[in-house]
């Protein structure tokens, strides 16, 4: 160790002043510097005319993708102040707001009463990661115009322009994403068009407008629910059959806070819950979760007891019998949401678990004695889920049993790491016994594991889980991973920190990595959540360049790697399915992690993801056709 060491004093502390952290530590602020951050831009602004919304001052939002792009969004609320702020008589709050972290309306004071961007980095987080935002104002009658560049260095002060346009108010935000931090600045339509239906769908009557005038864009929509979230829990369920018609629905207020729920079964066996607190969608659950799914399991033993369809020496329903088949929306608003973590993904307030209680107490039996041919036909499914529950919990019971007399309990046809430290532990999921074969030969022994799979699994969006033990693949599937399944699922125990879907770039290889997600996401979540489970894109092409070969992973790759070579005499070579591939190929194109390309799957949209699942992998027909045909410009991995 050096003695000397430099000098460390005063001057070595570095201040990072008004906007910098934000420029130098994207990550912390947004999460990333892809694609998700990205459109994170979009939702922060979004999210504060939303604000707008929720304060019941705005009724319409305008999102528009512009041509050279930048993405304007303009609220008819009331405006942000434009008046000198009382701490810098000097500044107006409009350039506060946008030049400094933590400055806004919601720390108290009589701005907001609730709101989503609780943070109050949002607009000057969006200024920081701009090559150039302007903000234009209309309020008291004048439209102001203010514009930043380079991440919020003040280019024009905010003056009065003329008169606002026939008196309006509101707010019109127009950024350009800064090229120099992220990896790529072209918006994705399809990505804020989902994302804008659900905030339509939890603000009822907010009227949202989407506007691509890209070249390539020309695309329109229009949002706006006067039913809310009710019509978002028909929108969820229109990919599956409902048990009935009706949709349930109860509300209940107090002074800060208030909750919504809506709620409709299907025939499925998923349980498709989704919370949101302040417009923000709480993946990981929290109080206002934990109050809805404890009441609704007491109203229906209530309900099944007082109608003697559960008998009084029967045990109660279960609530996970109960849930089985629900599409539910719970959305609160509250003054002080408290998140855990700046992702926002779980809500800690205690206050509001027991306001959802006592609401879905009151008000869904109320709907209940109400609706008694609905009532009825959940507890006749809870009951059904209830026997598959004891019989799958009877299959589970053998297949440990089974296991613990196989010795070590793992599958006989996979092939295992030497290590045991997990986090340097992968384990490949290969299609078929010959790619297996090469597989092995082409793996680390050390840290990579192979589990060849023959053929298709099991589409579990259709089969109750007493049917999913029987079948081979998802027992060794299951045994593998060694972390259990469904409730059971523990992701502390997992045996690998990369679960990896290796299958041919082929409309077969496509069909199997769907069977697998879907798996992965129905029955081992916090899997998928944590970010455990990628997927190897095997390259489509090879050339030589030189004596060197090159790999390129699909059409998109071959068309840019002949941009940049257009004297390249080469033929491409269409690669092979991957059991045709000798071990070096394979090694060099998927299983080397210095060479390798892979797709790591994250659900941050649960119930799209949730809704996806069931249109691909359900029993409608003309649904899944309906999707595929809509979607199809919009696919990138495409092997004809």
């Amino acid at each position: 160790m050096a003695t000397d060491g430099g000098s460390y004093t005063a001057s070595d502390i570095t201040v990072l002043e008004g906007l910098e952290p934000v420029r130098l530590r994207p990550g912390m602020y947004i999460g990333s510097t892809g694609p998700t951050g990205l459109h994170h831009l979009v939702w922060e602004i979004v999210d504060n005319a939303v604000d707008e919304a929720m304060a019941g001052y705005c009724t319409r939002i305008d999102v528009t993708l512009l041509p050279d792009g930048g993405c304007r969004v303009q609220d008819n609320g009331r405006g942000i102040p434009v008046d000198p702020h009382p701490q810098y008589p000097d500044r107006s709050a409009a350039e506060i707001v946008y030049t400094t972290l933590h400055a806004g309306g919601k720390f108290g004071g009589a701005g907001y009463k609730v709101s989503g961007g609780l943070h109050g980095v949002g607009a000057s987080v969006v200024n920081a990661l701009s090559s150039r935002l302007v903000l234009e104002i209309d309020r008291d009658g004048k439209h102001h115009v203010m514009e930043f560049v380079n991440g919020g260095e003040i280019k024009v002060p905010l003056e009065v322009t003329g008169d606002a346009p026939r008196g309006r108010t509101g707010t019109t935000v127009t950024f350009w994403p800064d090229p120099t931090i992220f990896e790529e600045v072209d918006f994705r339509a399809q990505t804020v068009t989902e994302r804008l239906q659900v905030m339509a769908f939890l603000n009822r009557g907010l009227e949202i407008r989407f506007s691509d005038e890209r070249p390539d864009g020309e695309k329109k929509e229009v949002f706006k629910y006067n039913g809310g979230i009710v019509d978002y829990v028909k929108h969820l369920n229109a990919s599956k059959e409902s048990l009935f018609r009706k949709v349930g629905s109860y509300q209940q207020s107090e002074e800060n806070q208030e909750v919504e729920v809506a709620l409709q079964w299907n025939t499925g066996f998923n349980e498709s819950i989704f919370s949101f607190a302040n417009g923000i969608s709480t993946i990981e659950g929290g109080m206002h979760e934990e109050g809805f799914k404890k009441a609704l399991t007491n109203v229906v033993n209530r309900y099944a007891r007082s109608r003697n369809l559960v008998k009084e020496k029967e045990e109660n329903l279960d609530g996970k019998d109960i849930r089985e088949g629900l599409t539910a929306i719970v959305s609160v608003r509250l003054k002080d949401p408290q998140f855990e973590g700046q992702t926002k993904a779980k809500l800690g307030n205690v206050p509001i678990r027991s306001l959802v209680e006592r609401a879905t107490n009151e008000k869904l039996a109320e709907w209940m004695e109400e609706n008694p041919t609905e009532a009825n036909q959940v507890v006749k499914k809870s009951l059904l889920a209830q026997r598959a529950r004891v019989a799958a919990q009877q299959a589970r019971d053998l297949t440990r049993r089974k296991s613990g007399l196989d010795g070590a309990g793992l599958p006989g046809k996979l092939i295992d790491c030497s290590s045991r430290d997990r986090r340097e532990c992968e384990l490949f999921i290969v299609e078929g016994n010959s790619a297996g074969s090469s597989a092995k030969d082409a793996r680390d022994p050390r840290t990579q594991a192979i589990l060849p799979i023959r053929g298709k699994i099991l589409n579990v969006e259709r089969a109750r889980i007493d049917k999913m033990l029987k079948n081979a693949e998802i027992q060794a599937l299951i045994a593998a991973i060694g972390a259990g399944l469904g409730e059971d699922f523990d992701v502390t125990k997992i045996r690998y920190n990369k679960v990896i879907v290796l299958a041919d770039a082929d409309v077969d290889g496509s069909h199997i990595r769907t069977l697998l997600l879907t798996f992965f996401f129905r029955q081992m979540k916090p899997l998928v959540e944590g970010g455990f489970v990628y997927v190897a894109q095997p390259p489509l092409y090879s050339t030589l360049v030189g004596r060197e070969k090159v790999y390129l992973k699909d059409d998109a790759a071959k068309d840019a790697f002949l941009a940049e070579h257009p004297d390249h005499r080469h033929e491409f070579q269409r690669l092979k399915g991957l059991g045709e591939m000798n071990f070096n190929e394979l090694r060099d194109t998927t299983i080397d992690p210095t060479k390798r390309s892979l797709l790591q799957i994250s659900v941050e949209q649960a119930a799209l993801a949730d809704d996806v699942c069931s249109v691909l992998m359900g029993d409608d027909v003309e649904l899944r056709r309906h999707f595929i045909q809509t979607n199809a410009k919009d696919v990138r991995f495409l092997d004809i």
